[in-house]
């Protein structure tokens, strides 16, 4: 495309030089910089992209969109952007099709949640005729076509190219997490929402939004802003989640008609008759459209609200009552997502992704609800990361579980025994006994808990513990197949981990 023809969406930019040029890629990273590229100069949380203009360039730059005119490149054409990240946004949508302009688009965005409730929607629009994309944590795929995702929501141009992609693969509709970040730093303007769902708000992120004030902020802007109808777009809906207690400010915020759902209260979308097992949750769901009863594999009162979420959403795109039924039926687990590891020890294994307070408490809610045994926990928090979550944690864990495994997540660039110590900070208030890990050798007869630094250790040490109905629980690397120490990527897999355990203990 001609630069003029990617302005055409953007009147409220100044250009300068000669827009005929054409432009055949778009990028923000001037590593990334090829002859023919446009470039766009952002100012970011940790560098400006105007100092790297001279470097776009000297590669090969076409053109350089810009917001701080005394960067002005020599020789070249360029745009000055009153926002430079809603421009990319836009121009990228542009450049690649607009290619969720004519497909359903479902944004579902929360602290906790959003993957299962991605997996609960894609299952939906399955069973309704409308085989969809996913993009999200774990990757962003249809079919066969798989591209690896290296955020939850990455930049606009990798996002953009992503959905053509996918598009092109035959995709029929798109349903994708939305991460904060994204939000606040407007890597998803340009993209078509028909509907956003909200799920919760809990603790995260703090590192970066500072104040739970702005994290609400950056997940409001879903709403507010980016549901607002358009000739695109006309109908729009907004499905809010009226358990949290953010959910009434987030339907306060919303520009389009808002769809509630929770498990209590007299929500659009409610259950009834809940029966919740070891085998899964059975209810009868009540909606705007009537009614319908259920049975899923998923376990637990989370999950069920995230039932509840893609259900509304179903109902927002006006999807058929069995289309729903169906979806939420055949939809089974999401990996790194309460995923069992089978064994021939009796012992429930589940590796899960809780990674945030209250996510660690909803799954040792559900564990406690169902277990037979002892619960055994093995856990740690994440290095270069919001660290006032951390004895809160270390309190949750240890007050659930019979034993609390205090071991290294992802320690990053942080020494892992300082982390280790602030989770620690966080129980030694619940009275719990400390045990070394060499005196739990011959096992454990009182509520305690215990610190292993090395998580293959950990991991090995509680499935060594864990008797014929006993739980163990490996939270908060759930998918990942990595472990980050330092800045280098160490594979690393829970589920791996574990069934490799539990042949050692066999053998």
């Amino acid at each position: 495309m001609t630069l003029h023809e990617l302005l055409e969406k953007l009147p409220d930019t100044e250009s300068h030089g000669d827009t005929t040029v054409s432009i055949n890629a778009l990028t923000c990273d001037s590593r990334a910089v090829e002859p023919g590229t446009l470039f766009f100069a952002l100012h970011g949380s940790q560098t400006d992209g105007h100092h790297y203009i001279e470097q776009a360039v000297s590669r090969g730059a076409a053109a350089v969109v810009l917001e701080d005119t005394a960067f002005v490149p020599i020789g070249i054409p360029w745009i000055k952007a009153a926002d430079g990240r809603a421009a990319m946004g836009r121009i990228a949508a542009h450049f690649n099709g607009d290619p969720t302009a004519s497909k359903p688009l479902i944004g579902i965005t929360g602290t906790n949640g959003k993957t299962t409730t991605t997996y609960l929607i894609e299952s939906i629009l399955a069973a309704a005729g409308l085989p969809a994309a996913v993009l999200g944590t774990i990757s962003y795929r249809f079919g066969t076509t798989i591209i690896g995702a290296s955020h939850t929501t990455p930049e606009s141009t990798e996002l953009q190219s992503a959905f053509r992609q996918l598009k092109n693969a035959g995709a029929e509709a798109f349903v994708m997490e939305v991460s904060s970040h994204a939000l606040e730093q407007k890597r998803i303007d340009g993209c078509y929402f028909d509907v956003g769902v909200f799920s919760n708000l809990t603790r995260d992120h703090l590192d970066y939004h500072v104040t739970m004030e702005r994290y609400l902020e950056a997940k409001s802007r879903l709403f507010s802003h980016l549901l607002r109808p358009s000739p695109e777009k006309p109908r729009r809906r907004a499905a809010v989640n009226m358990d949290d207690p953010y959910g009434k400010e987030i339907a306060r915020s919303a520009a389009c008609p808002v769809i509630t759902f929770g498990i209590q209260g007299c929500c659009d979308v409610r259950p009834t008759a809940v029966t919740s097992t070891v085998n899964g949750i059975s209810a009868t769901l009540i909606t705007p459209a009537g009614e319908f009863e259920f049975s899923s594999r998923l376990l637990g009162r989370f999950n069920l609200s995230n039932i509840l979420a893609a259900a509304a959403a179903g109902i927002a795109l006006e999807l058929p009552l069995q289309a729903i039924k169906q979806g939420i039926e055949n939809h089974s687990t999401v990996p790194g997502r309460m995923e069992r590891v089978e064994n021939g020890s009796g012992v429930t294994c589940l590796v899960d992704y809780a990674h945030t307070g209250d996510a660690l408490e909803n799954v040792l809610d559900t564990l406690k609800e169902i277990a037979t045994g002892r619960i055994i926990t093995v856990f740690g928090c994440g290095g270069d990361r919001d660290n006032g979550k951390r004895p809160i944690m270390g309190r949750i864990a240890a007050t659930m579980s019979d034993l609390a495994i205090v071991t290294s997540d992802n320690p990053r660039t942080e020494d892992p025994f300082d982390i280790l110590k602030q989770i620690r900070a966080g129980i030694i208030p619940c009275g719990n006994r400390e045990f070394r890990p060499d005196e739990l050798t011959v096992g454990f007869t009182e509520k305690g808990f215990t610190i292993l630094e090395n998580r293959h250790d950990a991991i090995r040490l509680a499935i060594r513990l864990a008797r014929p109905g006993d739980i163990v629980l490996l939270a908060g690397k759930g998918h990942e197949d990595y472990q980050i120490i330092g800045k280098i990527k160490h594979h690393f897999d829970d589920r791996e981990e574990a069934a490799a355990a539990f042949t050692e203990i066999r053998t």
